[in-house]
């Protein structure tokens, strides 16, 4: 039986300009999965070290709810507004990422009965178990970690959208006219991208010879 992949990724297909930025963001949300996995083995630290069963069952729910998730809301849209340009999806990511870098704050501060490990839950806990918090620790900073660079990552791609021409408006009316959905101006928009800026050829001037 043959199976197909949920999405189709190839890098190839964005535009040079973008390449690097879009290959970045892939980066970061697998640096994102990454800490949540390391949050859940920091959580059951927490958890053996006298913490508590709850923010180890919360860290459970991070991994298998917010990784996938993460690459649909946010990734995607971002890898389909490099690929053709789309305003549409270029709000979708803003919208989406903007939520995602103020939820990775929350993690690195980390809220106690939020499944996160953090800078509250990991100084608090010195005084119960060194060794449980040392590897709550590695969590902690990487949250921190995440939370800066998407914030770079955020400021870098919203300065690149507005230098572009990009706005609201124009991701308004790339939804009422469905543009954002049709393959045909999609692939228009990326064979543009791909060719970029067009000069015409130089042709040298013919003169008269009239005395």
């Amino acid at each position: 039986m043959h199976y197909s992949p949920c999405f189709h990724q190839d890098f190839e297909e964005i535009p040079d300009q973008h390449r690097t930025m879009c290959k970045r963001l892939y980066h970061l949300w697998i640096l994102y999965g990454v800490t949540l996995l390391v949050n859940f083995l920091g959580c059951m630290a927490w958890m053996f070290g006298g913490g508590g069963v709850t923010n180890f069952g919360m860290s459970i729910i991070w991994v298998i709810l917010f990784t996938p998730c993460s690459y649909v809301c946010w990734f995607r849209p971002i890898y389909n507004a490099f690929k053709t340009d789309s305003s549409f999806y270029f709000m979708a990511f803003f919208f989406v990422f903007m939520a995602q870098l103020f939820i990775a704050i929350i993690q690195a501060i980390g809220i106690p009965g939020w499944g996160v490990c953090g800078w509250l839950g990991t100084i608090s806990f010195f005084g119960t178990s060194i060794f449980a918090s040392i590897i709550m620790l590695i969590p902690t900073l990487m949250f921190t970690a995440v939370a800066a660079i998407s914030f770079v990552a955020l400021t870098k791609v919203h300065n690149f959208y507005r230098g572009s021409g990009g706005s609201v408006s124009k991701a308004q009316e790339e939804w009422v006219s469905g543009a954002w959905k049709n393959p045909h101006v999609q692939q228009a928009a990326l064979n543009a991208a791909m060719q970029g800026p067009q000069t015409p050829p130089y042709s040298s001037p013919s003169y008269d010879n009239t005395v």
